[in-house]
């Protein structure tokens, strides 16, 4: 009897063991998307310096392509926009920590990148072109800028960066932490070149018309450009991918492209 009445008060505190155990577990994490829409923002990382992809005007304001891309995000998930502007080569950490949601601003989809971050796109395709001071280097090839007088100029972190470093190694590189850096120092004649995406190099030319400069019209490389996001939520990612194919099949991509790389009225906004 007493044997029976012990295996009893271990059965019951075995339970409440149990029924503990299940009471303090911790409730699932929100994913990404529940997050947004219970902050009520969308928080967007850009570098602010790409025109025309991403821009910031003579008084502070950031627009272009890709920021009415993001606008237009926000709006779809009924939330605010916030845009987080930052170095090129900080929007990939900044995603991987949680700063930001999602990060466009000209950010080629790589096979490297995509082993850490997903990406939704492309969006748009660009390639790799050079920016210099002197016609007649646009015409010269790989061998001839393989050669540690040539300055070339690049973005820090970004494919530019890669391209120089395999394809002319010899060079020297000189890294910047954006476009507007980069240009001023060809300006100065403290590189003999920059290599960026066309867009930023052909909108360079149009920026600065009195300068001198000229850029390689032919792009060097194929750029697929798209939006990076965590792997992590396959609902943020999957909504993503819907929202753009919307975007693309009603026309409001291609609208939104033309307005920026047809209409340079922009131009006159920019410091």
């Amino acid at each position: 009897m007493r044997s029976l009445r012990c295996v009893a008060i271990l059965a019951a505190a075995l339970v409440l063991v149990i029924g503990c155990s299940a009471s303090v577990s911790p409730p699932p994490a929100p994913t990404a998307l529940a997050r947004i829409q219970q902050r009520g923002e969308l928080v967007v990382g850009t570098a602010a310096s790409m025109p025309p992809l991403n821009m910031t005007t003579k008084t502070g304001e950031i627009v272009g392509f890709e920021i009415d891309m993001a606008r237009a995000m926000a709006d779809a998930m009924n939330v605010k926009l916030r845009l987080a502007p930052m170095q090129f080569a900080n929007l990939l950490p900044a995603l991987s920590a949680g700063a930001v949601d999602v990060v466009i601003s000209g950010m080629t989809m790589t096979p490297q990148r995509n082993m850490t971050v997903a990406f939704v796109g492309p969006y748009f395709i660009s390639g790799k072109s050079f920016l210099t001071t002197t016609g007649t280097l646009t015409s010269k090839g790989s061998a001839e800028l393989n050669d540690p007088g040539m300055r070339i100029a690049a973005l820090r972190g970004s494919t530019s960066e890669s391209f120089v470093k395999e394809t002319i190694p010899k060079a020297t590189l000189v890294t910047t932490k954006d476009y507007d850096e980069a240009i001023i120092l060809l300006l100065q004649d403290k590189v003999d070149a920059m290599i960026a995406d066309l867009p930023a190099c052909l909108f360079a030319v149009r920026r600065y018309p009195d300068r001198g400069l000229y850029a390689l019209e032919t792009p060097l490389t194929y750029e697929p450009i798209g939006i990076a996001l965590s792997g992590n939520d396959p609902l943020l990612l999957n909504w993503t991918q819907n929202w753009l194919r919307e975007l693309e099949t009603t026309g409001a991509l291609e609208r939104t492209t033309e307005r920026w790389f047809k209409d340079t009225a922009w131009l006159r906004r920019l410091p």
